[in-house]
C-alpha cells in the first residue's frame, strides 16, 4: 500500500509541471500587450510602461517568467492582478461560493444520478431503464446554459419562486437554481455509468455463484453487487468534484455569482493575465488533489489494486 501511494504521488509530479506549463504557455500566447489591454483609453508614460512589466517580468523570456511563477506557486504565491491586488487574495474571497456551488450541485448529482442509474439497472428493460436512457440523452444532448437560461424564464421571471440573479438574499436561496442546473447538466452520464456498471456485476460469474449458494438477495445486492458496481463509480465522483469546481464557471456567469468562475470570466475579458493563470492553476491543482485522493481510495475498495 505504501509504495502504491508512493508511486501516485510521485506521478503528480510531471504532471503539475506539464499542465501549469501548457496553462502559462497559452495565456502567453494570447494576442495583444496586457499594460495596454490595462490602461484602456489612458495613454501612459513610457516610464509607466517599463515598470508595469519589470514588475511583472514581461520582457524576461517565457521560459524564465515561467520558472519564477512556478516557483513562486510551490511558496504559496499566486501573483498579482495587474491592479495590484494579490491573486491568492481573490481566489479567497471567490472560493467560498464556488464551493457551496459546486459541494450542492455535486450531493443533487449524487442523489439523482446513482439513485436512478440503480433503479434502472435493476429493472433491465422496463420503464425505469427507459426513463434513464431518456434522461441521459436529453440532458447530455442540451447545452447547459439552455437548461439555465430556461430556468431562469420559468423559476424567476414567470413563477417568482427563485432568484436568478446574485446572491443578495444569501445561502441557500440564490445557489437553488444554479446548482440544480448544474446537477442536472453533470448527473446524466452519472446515471449512465451507474446503470451500465451494475448490470454487469449483476451478470458475473461470482453474482450467479451467490445466487445459487442461496445466499438472500438484499446481501447478494448490498454486499457484492453495489460494492464492485460502484468501483468505477467513485473514480468518477472523486474527478467530476474537481471538474464541478472548473465547470461553473459559465454557471456562475450566467447567474451574476461572485465565484471563481465570475473572477476568471472577468479576467479574461480584461485580459488580467496573472489572475487568468492564477485562478486556472489552483484549479488544476485541486483536481490533481482530488485524482490523487481517488487513486489512495481505491485500493481501499479493491484491495487487488495494490499489487498493480
Amino acid at each position: 500500500m505504501l509504495r502504491y501511494s508512493l508511486r501516485r504521488i510521485l506521478l503528480m509530479i510531471p504532471t503539475l509541471i506539464g499542465s501549469t506549463f501548457l496553462v502559462y504557455f497559452l495565456v502567453f500566447l494570447v494576442p495583444g500587450d496586457p499594460v495596454l489591454a490595462l490602461a484602456g483609453e489612458k495613454r501612459l508614460s513610457p516610464s509607466t510602461i517599463a515598470s508595469i512589466r519589470a514588475q511583472y517580468n514581461l520582457d524576461d523570456p517565457f521560459l524564465v517568467q515561467y520558472g519564477k511563477y512556478l516557483m513562486n506557486v510551490l511558496h504559496g504565491d499566486f501573483g498579482r492582478d495587474f491592479n495590484g491586488n494579490a491573486v491568492s487574495t481573490l481566489i479567497a474571497t471567490a472560493l467560498p461560493y464556488t464551493l457551496v456551488l459546486a459541494l450542492s450541485a455535486f450531493l443533487l448529482k449524487i442523489a439523482i444520478g446513482v439513485c436512478l442509474g440503480v433503479w434502472a439497472g435493476l429493472r433491465q428493460g422496463r420503464l425505469p431503464d427507459k426513463f434513464n436512457l431518456f434522461f441521459t440523452i436529453f440532458f447530455l444532448a442540451v447545452p447547459g446554459f439552455i437548461i439555465a437560461y430556461f430556468s431562469q424564464y420559468v423559476f424567476g421571471i414567470k413563477l417568482h419562486w427563485l432568484p436568478i440573479s446574485g446572491v443578495r438574499l444569501g445561502f441557500p436561496i440564490a445557489f437553488i437554481l444554479p446548482a440544480v442546473v448544474l446537477a442536472l447538466e453533470t448527473a446524466s452520464p452519472l446515471a449512465r455509468l451507474t446503470r451500465t456498471s451494475l448490470v454487469d456485476v449483476l451478470r458475473s460469474d461470482f453474482i450467479v455463484t451467490a445466487t445459487a449458494k442461496g445466499l438472500p438477495p438484499r446481501r447478494i445486492m448490498w454486499v457484492h453487487a453495489l460494492r464492485n458496481a460502484f468501483m468505477p463509480v467513485v473514480t468518477y465522483l472523486g474527478l467530476s468534484l474537481a471538474s464541478l469546481l472548473g465547470g461553473s464557471v459559465l454557471i456562475e456567469t450566467i447567474f451574476n455569482l461572485p465565484g471563481l468562475g465570475g473572477t476568471l470570466s472577468r479576467a479574461i475579458e480584461t485580459q488580467n493575465g496573472p489572475v487568468v493563470v492564477g485562478v486556472s492553476v489552483f484549479l488544476l491543482l485541486f483536481y490533481l488533489v482530488c485524482a490523487l485522493a481517488v487513486d489512495l481510495l481505491y485500493p481501499i475498495i479493491d484491495p487487488r489494486v495494490r499489487h498493480v
